[in-house]
């Protein structure tokens, strides 16, 4: 049965030979802990289809399976020009977005600002200060406000757990990926955004709220017909797939039953149960000292904002076992999330030298080749573990929705940027779906959906506008 995909053994066997014999022990331990086999791979898939129909057939279920109101794939024919914004977990992006069909250049100006620190957890006239302000100060930029009566259309890609009852809608069930703002959570967070706008008086119509993996779906189909999965694997990880109306039995609707609706699945809260994901004391540790303890398990394991951190444990772990850098202070090493998930990528991606330099001035220690060598294996151990666990919550869609080939959208920096994530993905993805080992090619294959929240947004927009001009009202507010 096919294992993780790792470097060869032999140079696996090298490391191992030339590291002291405690710290080799403890090295073997540690990948025998982050070591998900296909079974356990396939264990974890089953568990997760469950999940997501239970999902769809209640509300308050531990996967949301959120209904976006988003009817179906894009046709490839919307044109217009369509302000946007992206909250995303690390920066906040504003776009001016000009559609021209699918066969036209998508042409996009943007402005992208990290979001400052201190706003993750403080109150919700701040947080909308800050979006309304960047809005405002890219509109004069542009001069987008000059010479016109009518108001820009805005779409407002909101990458956070959202129950919606309408598109223009979004009630914020949880914050993830470290927020915690206070006075948003069980608001309409597209209603507060509507209240800030009003009070700079700036001249724009919030259309559509759309979570970034939606709209990561929506922006790859605009010229990728194949497109039958949106994913995010970055910060956070979640995916969006297309489902009919009759098989959603919490949806009460008029709709006919062979409507197609897009959902956002919102599975970074995978087993928080902790039934079937094989937790570690690194795991429990960053779960504990979370804003949001006992939730979004599943992203804790395997998502971009956590893979640093998971690292950073386990080499503070072996620090202080005496194992590596003996004798030394290590204090920055004591920092809860100093080490990024870019680190973890530049370890199995540049020459040992560029690694060990690169250590040394992350951690204030001197580092040794050697000890440079089990960095890049824990890189490898813990890279390559989160990798196979993303492919899980793909391989439930396919086998819930019967899908057998087509393009997964992928947007984020893990996807995007590491070196070694969609080689060992495909690989997982395969062993859970039993491709033929012999295959000459992937049936299931990841694409780059990299700007897919922002144009994704617009082209949302876009979509609604366009039924609203056809009368079809269904989920969208009264204007």
């Amino acid at each position: 049965m096919a294992g993780p995909v790792q470097l060869p053994d032999q140079y696996r066997s090298n490391i191992l030979k030339a590291i002291p014999a405690d710290l080799r022990d403890e090295l073997i331990n540690i990948e025998s802990q982050f070591t998900v086999t296909s079974e356990k791979l396939k264990q974890i898939s089953e568990r997760f289809e469950q999940e997501l129909r239970e999902g769809l057939e209640k509300e308050g279920s531990n996967i949301s399976m959120n209904v976006t109101w988003v009817l179906g794939l894009s046709s490839g024919h919307e044109t217009g020009e369509y302000v946007t914004i992206d909250l995303g977990g690390t920066n906040l992006r504003v776009c001016l977005v000009t559609l021209k069909g699918q066969h036209e250049e998508i042409d996009i100006k943007q402005h992208v600002c990290r979001l400052p620190p201190a706003i993750k957890t403080r109150d919700a006239e701040t947080l909308w200060d800050f979006v309304v302000g960047s809005l405002d100060e890219f509109l004069k930029t542009h001069r987008l406000t000059e010479n016109r009566d009518d108001r820009l259309p805005l779409g407002f890609c909101f990458s956070y757990p959202a129950s919606q009852d309408y598109i223009d809608h979004g009630k914020l069930k949880t914050w993830t990926k470290g927020f915690d703002i206070d006075g948003v959570e069980g608001e309409d967070a597209a209603s507060q955004l509507r209240d800030a706008l009003a009070k700079r008086n700036l001249p724009l119509e919030l259309v559509a709220l759309v979570n970034d993996t939606t709209g990561a779906m929506i922006a790859s189909a605009y010229k990728d017909p194949d497109t039958i999965i949106g994913a995010i694997f970055g910060t956070g990880c979640n995916a969006a797939y297309v489902e009919n109306v009759g098989s959603i039995p919490k949806l009460k609707t008029s709709l006919p039953p062979d409507t197609p609706m897009a959902i956002n699945c919102e599975y970074g809260a995978f087993d928080n149960a902790h039934r079937v994901l094989p937790r570690t004391k690194y795991d429990i540790t960053i779960d504990d000292e979370s804003p949001r303890p006992g939730e979004q398990a599943f992203e804790k394991m395997s998502a971009g904002l956590y893979l640093g951190e998971i690292f950073r444990l386990v080499v503070l772990d072996l620090h202080g076992k005496g194992l590596i850098f003996p004798g030394q202070d290590a204090s920055k090493l004591k920092e809860p999330y100093r080490l990024d998930t870019g680190v973890l990528s530049a370890l199995e991606n540049d020459s040992l030298e560029t690694c060990r330099i690169r250590l040394e001035e992350c951690l204030g220690v001197k580092v040794t080749l050697d000890e440079t060598r089990v960095a890049r294996r824990l890189a490898e151990i813990i890279a390559t573990r989160g990798a196979r666990l993303c492919s899980c919550g793909i391989a439930a869609i396919c086998r819930m929705k019967g899908i057998t080939s087509g393009h997964v959208a992928a947007e984020g920096t893990v996807a995007s940027k590491h070196p070694k994530f969609k080689e060992r993905w495909t690989e997982a993805l395969g062993e859970v779906l039993n491709w033929p080992r012999d295959r000459k090619e992937d049936p299931i294959i990841i694409m780059s959906a990299e700007d897919g929240s922002g144009i994704g947004a617009a082209i949302i927009s876009a979509m609604t506008l366009a039924r609203i001009h056809e009368g079809n009202t269904d989920g969208i507010q009264a204007r």
